[in-house]
């Protein structure tokens, strides 16, 4: 069944400008659809059917979007805030208004981050229930010991009704400021920190290098991101559907 739109909302969500731009820009002549010259906004076109340019570039509507982000800390994970500068402020050439962060790291944490407007998805992502590793690269002062591996594969409570899920603590460095890796597959609020605080250690530096089947970019540097591939794509649709 094929889908139509108005070309003015087509042209917003595909990033060409606000809606209020890319009405000047149909009224204007700047925009073909099938090679002819359109000034109507309210024009309904049919998505993946129609070709569509604007000032001769064509402009192609994904439905879906995922974005890997590399999030530097200081920036909130959050689609607005009124005095934080948020993730989505990262996305500079990205104006879709659909887009949000799948789950969330603190404002200082850093790493992996997936943007989409798959709702559905990102449920799932996030959901216990799926069990899907998160893995974080953490320095911890104080030393990590085999114990803390222990008390941590059985459950650790932070002060909730049950336990947390288990986790594996891998230990890279043990020493006054200790270097792990840890996977937890679940998403409670600090949850790593109380984790610690618990065994009484301190998390200094936390990072998270992989969501599921995805894993950090080290191309990207703090604060840049891109789009998922295709390959990628398929590995998390079938991660959730598993």
């Amino acid at each position: 069944m094929k889908e139509e739109m108005r070309l003015d909302k087509y042209l917003a969500e595909g990033s060409v400008g606000t809606r209020s731009q890319v009405k000047q820009m149909i009224r204007k002549g700047r925009v073909r659809v099938n090679g002819e010259v359109v000034k109507k906004p309210e024009l309904k076109v049919c998505v993946g059917i129609d070709r569509i340019l604007a000032d001769e570039k064509e402009i192609c509507f994904e439905r879906e979007i995922y974005i890997m982000l590399n999030k530097p800390a200081g920036v909130v994970s959050a689609t607005r805030d009124q005095r934080e500068k948020t993730v989505l402020d990262l996305l500079t050439d990205q104006r879709r208004k659909d887009l949000f962060p799948a789950g969330r790291l603190d404002k200082d944490t850093e790493g992996l981050l997936l943007l989409t407007n798959n709702g559905k998805l990102a449920h799932d992502m996030l959901s216990p229930k799926k069990h899907v590793d998160k893995v974080y690269f953490a320095r911890i002062q104080g030393m990590v010991t085999e114990e803390d591996q222990k008390t941590f594969l059985k459950g650790v409570d932070i002060g909730e009704e049950r336990l947390t899920l288990p986790a594996d603590l891998k230990i890279l460095r043990s020493g006054a400021v200790s270097e792990i890796e840890i996977t937890i597959r679940e998403g409670k609020f600090h949850q790593i920190k109380r984790m610690f605080e618990a065994v009484d250690k301190k998390v200094i530096y936390l990072k998270r290098i992989s969501f599921g089947p995805l894993a950090l970019d080290t191309a990207l540097q703090p604060g840049e991101f891109r789009y998922l591939t295709e390959k990628e794509i398929g590995l998390i649709k079938g991660e959730t559907n598993g």
